[in-house]
C-alpha cells in the first residue's frame, strides 16, 4: 500500500496555478495578491485538503516578494516576520550541478534535483520526498506532483521551493 499523495497541477504559469488531489479537492493555490510596487505572490495550502493529512506541519501560506523587474526577491512563510532571500532557496553547490539546495524551517537541508526539463525530485539526503513531472499535452493538467510520506511534514516548503524553481525557470533567472 502506497502512502504517496498525488497532486495535479493546473496552469503552466507558476505565478498563477492550482494543485488538486485525485478527489478534485483543492490542495494549493498560487496567485498574485498585491503589488508594493513589485508583485507579491501568495501560495496557500488549502485547509480542507491539509486537514485530511495529520502529518502536515508548518505554515499554511508563503509569500513571494519579487524584486524590481520580477527579479528574485525574498520569501516569508506564514505570519513570520523573517524574510528569506530567494537566492537562499535556489543555491547551487557546484557550477555544473542540476541541484538547487534549500533549508526547511526545521533546519533540514534538501534539494531539488533537475533530471530533465520535465522532471525534478525533491531529496533529503538519500530520501526522495517528492517528484514533479510535466504531463503529456493531451492531459487536462500540466504536471503531477507525487509527495512521498516523508514529505508531508514539510509540504509547504516543498510546494514553495517547487514553485520558486518553476518561477526561476519561467523568468530565466541566472543561476544564483
Amino acid at each position: 500500500m502506497s502512502n504517496n499523495q498525488i497532486l495535479f497541477q493546473f496552469g503552466a504559469n507558476p505565478f498563477n496555478m492550482k494543485m488538486k488531489d485525485g478527489s478534485d479537492r483543492l490542495a494549493c493555490t498560487v496567485e498574485e495578491v498585491g503589488r508594493n510596487p513589485n508583485p507579491i505572490i501568495r501560495l496557500t495550502r488549502e485547509a480542507p485538503w491539509a486537514q485530511q493529512h495529520p502529518s502536515i506541519m508548518g505554515p499554511d501560506n508563503s509569500f513571494y516578494y519579487l524584486g524590481p523587474q520580477n527579479r528574485p526577491g525574498y520569501i516569508i512563510y506564514g505570519n513570520n516576520r523573517t524574510s528569506i532571500p530567494m537566492a537562499n532557496l535556489l543555491k547551487k553547490k557546484n557550477d555544473g550541478s542540476t541541484s538547487k539546495y534549500f533549508t526547511t524551517l526545521g533546519g533540514r537541508e534538501c534539494k531539488w534535483k533537475k533530471f530533465s526539463a520535465k522532471r525534478m525530485e525533491c531529496i533529503d539526503g538519500r530520501t526522495t520526498l517528492a517528484v514533479w513531472e510535466m504531463s503529456d499535452p493531451d492531459d487536462d493538467h500540466n504536471a503531477i506532483l507525487t509527495i512521498k510520506s516523508g514529505g508531508m511534514s514539510v509540504i509547504t516548503e516543498i510546494l514553495t521551493t517547487l514553485t520558486l524553481n518553476l518561477m526561476a525557470q519561467t523568468m530565466e533567472w541566472p543561476d544564483i
